[in-house]
């Protein structure tokens, strides 16, 4: 009687958190499943996902034997079916230590690694933890916008910096200056990136630990797609720096191993002056991890197996597989007038490319580029706006040659249909310029004349 009495004088039952919403209008996955709600469930053809970060579904980006074989041993001793510590248990932090110290010149620490049920909520548990009322987060735009969602749950001021795609994607470092306060807790770095497929130098990153050492604030390392490189520049872990500035590297088993459904990552601290722990940075992380869940105890019992044995040869054919894919991928963006790659990725999985919608009739952004892509051609791929920059897209490359190859034809044909009609005119100025014909349309030069002469175009 007393609810009805309630409900009599207005009062709700229940009230919505609203900031979960907030949280997934941010989320890619969020995102996905809108435009998947496009789809024509008439078309007979296979949907093909360039949205995801997820290769584990095709063939040719199958597991190792090694990390199977692991999985089974562990589950077989029946020795893990039991809650495991908080942090994870010890075999398996000292393995990630060890790893992870081959690409330092620091030795890691098991004390130095908490594990956690993948990089998503290493970002979570890092973000909670520095978090505090008045305070601001550095986040790289473009960029993965489960920072943002986590930062505004936590109540934090989020403050982006530009990452620059003429300087193939480095971090803005002035703006970054220019951003920081007395309040900024950290700067997250994106390395191998994600969505832009940057690897980033040595002499790079070097810049950027210098500048959050003048800054006062830590590094946020997100290295989920570390290794994952196949260009000019290698990879270089940001936990070199360590001496320079404190820093706490993510990571994951998910990208490298082709595992991401078994959810195992980690925040590592490197600190060897020992910053972090004044500030009782690892006892907080501990704290919030007791609040938490921990990744699946066999998975932590396998994960030793699998860093220790997994043979070079595994991580060959993955680069090589993905190097093919973006080669044919970049090849067939050229011929697309209306999408731009203008830097060709050196790492991760995706290809970031500029959507010029004045070259299309009935387009008026990027999402709904998407949706009606989804809708028309039953091809899945991100919008730039998620990732918080408007009027590009995130293109996945791991999937299998033949549907990445599908899928590109797909969007060219797209694109044809919903061309204007004074695309050739633009074409003739621009060889009129000097471009060579069949890669039209695809200088950045010709992007900004065209841009300049609408004052309408918006980045």
């Amino acid at each position: 009687m007393g609810s009805l009495n309630n409900v009599a004088a207005g009062k709700e039952f229940a009230r919505r958190n609203e900031k979960l919403k907030a949280s997934t209008d941010l989320s890619i996955s969020g995102t996905l499943d809108i435009i998947r709600s496009n789809l024509n469930v008439k078309d007979q053809r296979p949907t093909i996902p360039l949205g995801h970060g997820d290769p584990s579904p095709f063939a040719c980006f199958r597991t190792t034997h090694v990390a199977d074989d692991a999985l089974n041993i562990a589950v077989k001793t029946a020795k893990f079916n039991s809650y495991a510590p908080v942090g994870g248990i010890l075999p398996a932090r000292r393995s990630v230590a060890e790893y992870l110290s081959r690409d330092l010149p620091y030795t890691l620490s098991a004390d130095d690694v908490f594990l956690t049920s993948g990089c998503r909520q290493a970002i979570e548990v890092i973000i909670s933890v520095l978090s505090y009322p008045g305070a601001n987060i550095l986040i790289p735009k473009p960029g993965y916008p489960h920072y943002d969602a986590c930062a505004a749950a936590n109540n934090l001021e989020i403050r982006h910096f530009d990452l620059l795609p003429e300087k193939a994607w480095e971090i803005d470092l002035e703006a970054v200056e220019a951003l920081a306060d007395e309040n900024t807790i950290a700067i997250a770095v994106i390395n191998p990136g994600n969505p832009c497929g940057n690897v980033y130098s040595y002499e790079h990153l070097k810049k950027v630990a210098e500048t959050a050492k003048r800054l006062g604030i830590p590094v946020i390392a997100d290295e989920v797609y570390g290794h994952l490189t196949f260009g000019s520049n290698p990879f270089v872990p940001m936990g070199v720096f360590g001496s320079i500035v404190p820093v706490f590297t993510l990571g994951s088993i998910s990208k490298r191993w082709l595992v991401p459904g078994w959810r195992l990552g980690w925040i590592v601290i490197t600190d060897p002056n020992g910053f972090l722990k004044e500030a009782e940075i690892p006892s907080s992380i501990k704290q919030y991890l007791n609040m938490s869940n921990n990744p699946a105890s066999i998975i932590q019992a396998a994960v030793p197996h699998i860093l220790e044995n997994t043979k070079e040869d595994f991580f060959e054919n993955t680069i090589s597989l993905l190097r093919e894919a973006l080669d044919i991928c970049a090849d067939e963006i050229k011929e697309i007038p209306c999408i731009s790659l203008l830097h060709k990725p050196q790492g991760s999985m995706f290809v970031m490319v500029k959507l010029n919608t004045l070259l299309l009739k009935d387009i008026s952004d990027d999402l709904d580029f998407c949706n009606k892509l989804a809708k028309e051609e039953s091809v899945i791929i991100l919008p730039g706006i998620v990732l918080g920059v408007k009027n590009w897209l995130r293109i996945t490359f791991s999937i299998d040659l033949p549907s990445l190859k599908d899928a590109l034809s797909r969007i060219k044909s797209f694109c044809q249909r919903h061309a204007k009609p004074q695309n050739l005119k633009l074409d003739q100025r621009r060889t009129a310029t000097g471009y060579l014909p069949g890669s039209n349309l695809q200088s950045l030069e010709f992007h900004e004349a065209v841009e300049l002469e609408s004052k309408s175009e918006n980045i």
